[in-house]
């Protein structure tokens, strides 16, 4: 914490230091790995204090938008010719500047700061769309027809942004957070962040980040429909956790969808088995109590409506942020909780 915090301190008593975009965005990525190493701290403390109890962890995803606008995806052929206009613009500015000693244009800065602003602009342009074009075999490779993969468009402005499908309906840029909650007091245990839209392979790496977290993994595991891979209930089993996910109605009404199907494997027929149990049925309920309630207050009491920054990795760090921040708050009020019984006692 010291270590995060130390930069923003020094800027802080620093006066002739401006605090800008730049000095912010930097700010949040910097110590990306201190702050692993802080929510692993702080889950330490918690863990000790008796406020994770890893019976019944839930998982859950959000969709979050990034900064980017639709309008800034774009086919192949037109972002290299977008590169080449940037590299020319670039090369232009990166020649000598002739002198004018009549100019003086006190309101917008000295002519030097404003043209190595200019030069930083138009150097993260040209890395943006060479990353876009980076992206474009990885995107193209997740589409399912020919024609789909010729149509395949990248984004500009945040090349590691996907369109996808939002709570409202729409389909906008945006990334899918990935949060794991411990239920007995809504302690998040694990946090990611990926540009896939889908929730379907999300449970496994999520496991063993908890695992590395924690040094052990919860009794149960909650997760809705769209976790629920065949994949992910043989991986429960195989760590002896219990997988409770709604089984999905299947598409012949007579059907039984709890009734084990040919080809099923003996994790799948218990799976199936214990979601028709009233006693998982209850259980099952407290995933929507507790991670999804995360989620809510993560959007609204932490702002995460919408992404300030571009790129995975950035956009982790503002997970993490606020992963620790909703931890800390927890850890805080159990400290003034104890705090106030001991001052009770003594008294």
């Amino acid at each position: 914490l010291r270590l995060c915090t130390r930069d923003l301190a020094y800027i802080w008593l620093c006066g002739g230091v401006s605090l800008n975009y730049h000095t912010l965005s930097s700010f949040r990525v910097r110590h990306q790995q201190a702050l692993q190493q802080l929510m692993t701290d702080l889950l330490g403390h918690l863990l000790h204090a008796g406020l994770v109890a890893l019976e019944h962890v839930a998982q859950d995803g959000m969709r979050v938008r990034a900064s980017a606008g639709a309008a800034s995806f774009r086919r192949q052929a037109t972002l290299e010719q977008c590169l080449e206009k940037a590299q020319q613009f670039l090369a232009a500015l990166e020649q000598p500047e002739e002198e004018n000693s009549d100019s003086d244009d006190t309101d917008q800065g000295p002519p030097s700061r404003r043209r190595a602003a200019q030069e930083r602009a138009a150097r993260e342009r040209v890395e943006r769309l060479q990353a876009a074009l980076e992206e474009m075999p990885a995107v193209r490779e997740a589409k399912h027809s020919p024609k789909e993969r010729e149509e395949a468009r990248v984004s500009s402005t945040d090349p590691e942004a996907r369109v996808m499908k939002m709570p409202d309906g729409g389909f906008r840029p945006a990334y899918n957070f990935q949060l794991a909650v411990d239920t007995a007091n809504r302690v998040i245990v694990g946090v990611a962040v990926s540009n896939v839209g889908s929730d379907m392979a999300q449970m496994p790496p999520m496991v063993g980040q908890v695992l590395e977290r924690c040094g052990d993994l919860p009794s149960n595991w909650l997760m809705d429909g769209g976790f629920s891979s065949v994949k992910a209930i043989e991986l429960g089993a195989e760590l002896r956790m219990r997988v409770l996910a709604p089984v999905q109605t299947p598409r012949d009404a007579t059907r039984d969808r709890y009734t084990p199907r040919p080809g099923d494997s003996p994790p799948v027929v218990e799976w199936r088995q214990r979601m028709n149990t009233e006693e998982a049925k209850e259980t099952y309920k407290l995933r929507a109590a507790t991670v999804e309630l995360v989620n809510a207050q993560a959007r609204v009491r932490h702002g995460l409506q919408q992404l300030r920054v571009r790129g995975q990795v950035k956009a982790l760090c503002v997970a993490l942020w606020i992963a620790i921040t909703h931890n800390l708050l927890i850890w805080l009020r159990h400290l003034q909780s104890v705090g106030g019984l001991q001052w009770a006692a003594a008294r």
